[in-house]
């Protein structure tokens, strides 16, 4: 190992004190009656969280628990990157890379962690924070950029000649361009999703399934896809108020959370309320919310401005969780190798909080599955 400084999360008292003025003195915009979640953050359930942030959420807990594993930041090609790094007990650990999208963090997998490690199907786990996230560097980068430095710093840094893959989301974007650029060094990829369609596609060459599954898409980006419009054009506009109002930084996120799962679900979607506001703390004390969001205006930039990656090769294993964009596997197999693809029986958008067990089993199926 190269380049690298342990780490601890440590937080000054003075920024949770801040923050809990700024919570005691919000300015409650009020809803129209009857409304709920139907035009955006309920107010009713975010009062009701807030309350709990104030009186009964412990943050120093929380700090303990993210401090629990080994972390480093890395120099990776002049890039700062913090990562959890955590070695398998079996004798032949898989060397995986986990990747988190937004608006979640590293402690995405933080549930996972004791099920990949232990046992002789075990993995010696890197999860890193995309740049612009939690403690990395305060810089936005396209899904390309990042994986570029995540292959550094598992070959480099880390001195593995040859890893596995694993990401959803914006995660997805990185650990898909990792396949299509580096093959001789990535052995296997997972995904939870693989993109949507964006009107661009030649209907002549869709099947019929991939053209339900655009139109779905379309109707779900008329209904819930305000953010990334917001964040792909005008991220600096939202910036402003999301790192000034801890309660606009949780309902801007809420908001998302909640287009994956029922008001009912919204918190078991996310593993939970004390989870919800964890990861909320994480934007909240390291104030990367204005360089998280900025990555979609810079991947969209990147994208607009070149060619799309060619297909990979690398073996590609695909859960699609009930609660996520049914795609099929046709869709699937237009980007990478499709291997292996199931249809999960539970779980949504944040499978790794939401159900740890199912989704710890899954990926040990699949790369152990690989010769």
């Amino acid at each position: 190992m190269k380049n690298l400084t342990a780490f601890k999360v440590s937080v000054p008292e003075q920024v949770l004190v801040d923050l809990k003025n700024r919570l005691k003195n919000t300015r409650w915009p009020g809803e129209a009656e009857g409304s709920a979640w139907n035009f955006g953050t309920s107010e009713t359930y975010l009062k009701d969280l807030v309350g709990y942030w104030l009186n009964t959420y412990d943050w120093r807990k929380h700090e303990a628990t993210l401090n629990q594993y080994p972390q480093y930041i890395a120099d990776v090609k002049g890039v700062k990157i913090h990562f959890q790094y955590i070695k398998g007990k079996g004798k032949n650990a898989k060397p995986l890379i986990l990747t988190h999208g937004w608006p979640d963090s590293y402690y995405r997998f933080h549930k996972i962690i004791p099920l990949l490690t232990e046992g002789e199907q075990s993995f010696d786990l890197v999860i890193p924070s995309i740049p612009g996230f939690a403690f990395s560097e305060k810089i936005a980068l396209s899904n390309e950029a990042v994986a570029d430095l995540w292959k550094v710093l598992m070959t480099e840094n880390l001195g593995y000649e040859k890893f596995y893959a694993a990401g959803g989301d914006v995660g997805m974007g990185v650990t898909k361009a990792l396949a299509s650029k580096y093959p001789e060094a990535v052995a296997g990829v997972h995904f939870t999703d693989l993109g949507y369609p964006m009107g661009q596609e030649d209907p002549n060459t869709m099947t019929e399934a991939e053209k339900q599954f655009a139109q779905f898409v379309q109707q779900w980006w008329y209904s819930e896809g305000a953010y990334a419009m917001v964040q792909s054009t005008k991220p600096q506009s939202v910036a402003y108020g999301l790192n000034d109002s801890p309660v606009g930084l949780a309902g801007w996120i809420l908001s998302f959370v909640n287009a994956g799962a029922s008001p009912e679900l919204i918190e078991r979607a996310f593993g939970g309320k004390e989870e919800l506001l964890t990861n909320v703390m994480i934007y909240w004390i390291t104030q990367t919310i204005s360089t998280s969001v900025r990555t979609y205006k810079v991947d969209a930039i990147a994208q607009w401005g070149s060619q799309p990656l060619p297909k990979s090769n690398v073996p590609a294993g695909v859960a699609v969780f009930p609660r996520e964009a049914q795609f099929p596997k046709e869709w699937a197999n237009r980007f990478v190798n499709v291997v292996s693809f199931t249809k999960m029986k539970e779980g949504g958008h944040f499978a790794a909080l939401e159900v740890p067990n199912v989704f710890a089993e899954e990926l040990k199926g699949f790369f152990y599955s690989l010769k």
